[in-house]
């Protein structure tokens, strides 16, 4: 399975002066905007973090998944939540010939942690010995900052200020994130019982 980002977050996005605001960097000097493409790195490494520990898109963008078997032939969770739309779904087969797959032969069942694509029949469409589906869908809570609950916003904040803080060390385990980051996210991660399964 490979999931592919295909947009990122637009620079435009990320709340750079509210961030430096927050850190309490000087203001109103000539050179105000010197620190920003180190905020910007730090707030897109701290989304990227965020994301990875929850298993969803903070700012909404288009992805692509490949995988090569459906879990279950009759629904198959998608890897990143909370999913908007699925725009495609594609089957290749194993030369490299694509079929779209009519949009009708499945629908999108939408939740906070689990989205779901599953068939409108029996069945999702047959993957090729060899071949592949790919679903394009749209992830994320919005596409402005403001589009982020209050608590996710916070947590980004936090934890970018702590790579802006620590950005000099060359050594880091990686493994535990702050632990008010990790308080204001834990109503946000996944519980996982049946191992992706039904539910």
């Amino acid at each position: 399975m490979i999931l592919t980002e295909l947009t990122s977050v637009p620079t435009a996005v990320l709340p750079v002066a509210e961030f430096r605001d927050h850190l309490r960097l000087g203001s109103g000097f000539a050179d105000d905007a010197l620190q920003d493409a180190v905020l910007d790195t730090c707030l897109r490494a701290a989304i990227s973090a965020i994301e990875a520990r929850l298993g969803k898109a903070l700012i909404t963008r288009s992805f692509l998944w490949s995988l090569a078997a459906w879990r279950d032939l009759g629904r198959q969770v998608l890897p990143v939540a909370p999913v908007d739309a699925v725009s495609e779904v594609k089957i290749v087969d194993q030369s490299g010939s694509e079929s779209v797959v009519d949009s009708s032969a499945y629908r999108l069942i939408k939740d906070t942690h689990r989205p779901v694509l599953a068939a409108t029949s029996l069945i999702l469409p047959t993957i090729p010995v060899g071949g592949a589906a790919e679903i394009q869908f749209t992830a994320g809570y919005g596409t402005a900052w403001s589009d982020l609950p209050a608590d996710l916003a916070r947590a980004v904040f936090l934890l970018a200020a702590h790579y802006y803080e620590h950005r000099h060390e060359v050594a880091s385990d990686g493994t535990v994130m702050p632990w008010g980051v990790s308080v204001l996210i834990e109503r946000y991660r996944q519980v996982r019982i049946f191992g992706g399964g039904r539910r």
